[in-house]
């Protein structure tokens, strides 16, 4: 996302470093001792962009949104080995910066979610592991963070030069496990998640490389949110189809990591990242007013440990047609629609469907297909639909084309063909 955008380490030196940053950790956080509360099992929480002056307390209080990611935090310059937001030094981690709008959040029954990186420190090595060549100080950089605020988790937000920097990916994993046994040693709880670009299909080998790696140092992955936008694959797409794709392929990806693990523990493992309104890439990459619902639901009923949006500022539509906005969404819709669907998340509460849409993309130059005759349930065109595969395992609300027809799932189902005998399909009509 753009700013204006889980084996013991078992040498004598880790051990040694385990410990030197466990204390100066317990220094920074003697004042702020108390355990922080443990976030709610299924949350939705938001980015928001702490680049650009906005009051979190004020947004919180207009838009409802009472659980909230940062972002972001990184290093000044590339070798530093402190952080700051936004790479900001006048930003420091303290309470003096977002300390009293974290209270105010927390008072009103919400909390916050650091993170770190996102695509500018990825892309410019301001990233903390990608600055910082000492695990312990990267460890250590976590810790203030988490004693600072008294925040639960940490969210990584890891992409672009990051995804291929193998060194920072193995400080960084190395750090999480420090961090992990630091936690453990004082009585804290401590989540972290790894923020990672997919593919409509699942992770590419970059993430699933980030991932490996977590494992192999034994350090624990809480949530791997997907950005399920900016797919710069010049295909048609329907942005909720792909949601739900993408987080199927993860959650195949996640059992081949964790195999003892049952699917519903892998689901509570993912998370969903959505780019509200035209992404980057433009406006054949949307998310709607009406896939707002539909991901909603479907998240609730997977049981999806995260959804979240960027950004919270952009949930507007003060600039109908403008693609990648960080202050709009660039779709017709009313003033924090996209939160006011996904709030309910975290409590468990399902939308009901949309009965007007209100927010069509602009209009782009096609070639325009000759009329079809539609007939059932007014299936409508099938671009961007991919078809039916006996090998792939579907959840109510994904859609498909079988037959030149347009077919929606009404329940969980794998090699069960649409019009089948199973009746796991509703058809929507020819294509």
């Amino acid at each position: 996302m753009r700013q204006t955008k889980t084996l013991l380490i078992a040498t004598a030196a880790a051990v040694a470093a385990i410990t030197t940053v466990g204390v100066v950790a317990a220094t920074a956080g003697t004042a702020n001792a108390a355990n922080g509360t443990p976030l709610p099992a299924h949350v939705f929480a938001p980015y928001f962009e702490a680049f650009n002056g906005d009051s979190l307390s004020g947004i919180e209080q207009q838009s409802g949104n009472k659980f909230m990611t940062l972002a972001f935090l990184q290093t000044a310059s590339t070798g530093s080995c402190t952080v700051d937001w936004n790479g900001d030094t006048s930003m420091p981690v303290s309470n003096s910066t977002f300390g009293s709008d974290i209270a105010s959040i927390r008072a009103a029954g919400g909390d916050v979610i650091p993170s770190f990186g996102g695509f500018t420190a990825d892309d410019t090595a301001t990233e903390i592991a990608d600055s910082c060549t000492s695990v312990a100080s990267i460890a250590q950089q976590y810790e203030n963070v988490i004693t600072t605020y008294n925040v639960t988790r940490l969210d990584l937000d890891t992409e672009d030069n990051s995804l291929t920097n193998s060194a920072g990916i193995d400080r960084r994993n190395k750090a999480i496990k420090m961090v992990e046994d630091w936690a453990a040693a004082n009585g804290r709880t401590v989540q972290f998640s790894y923020t990672l670009p997919t593919t409509t299909q699942g992770l590419a080998d970059t993430g699933m490389q980030v991932l490996q790696n977590a494992v192999q140092n034994n350090a624990r992955v809480d949530v791997v949110n997907i950005m399920t936008f900016d797919y710069f694959d010049n295909q048609p797409h329907e942005m909720a189809n792909d949601t739900m794709t993408a987080a199927n392929g993860l959650v195949g990806q996640l059992r081949t990591l964790f195999p003892n693990d049952s699917t519903q523990q892998l689901w509570n493992m993912v998370g969903i990242t959505e780019m509200v309104g035209i992404d980057d890439f433009g406006a054949a990459e949307t998310f709607t007013t009406s896939d707002a619902p539909t991901i909603e639901n479907w998240a609730v009923q997977q049981g999806v440990n995260t959804l979240s949006f960027w950004a919270v500022q952009r949930d507007n539509g003060g600039c109908v047609g403008t693609s990648g906005s960080n202050t709009c969404s660039g779709v017709a819709q009313s003033t924090w629609q996209f939160a006011h669907v996904f709030q309910g998340f975290t409590s468990g509460t399902q939308q009901p469907p949309p009965t007007t849409t209100t927010n069509n993309p602009p209009p782009t130059t096609t070639t325009t297909a000759p009329p079809t005759t539609t007939t059932g349930n007014g299936g409508g065109g099938c671009a961007g639909l991919a078809a039916w595969n006996s090998q792939v395992a579907y959840t109510g609300g994904m859609m498909v084309t079988n037959g030149g027809h347009k077919w929606t799932a009404n329940q969980w189902n794998e090699d069960e063909v649409p019009g089948g005998p199973a009746g796991a399909w509703n058809d929507n009509g020819p294509c």
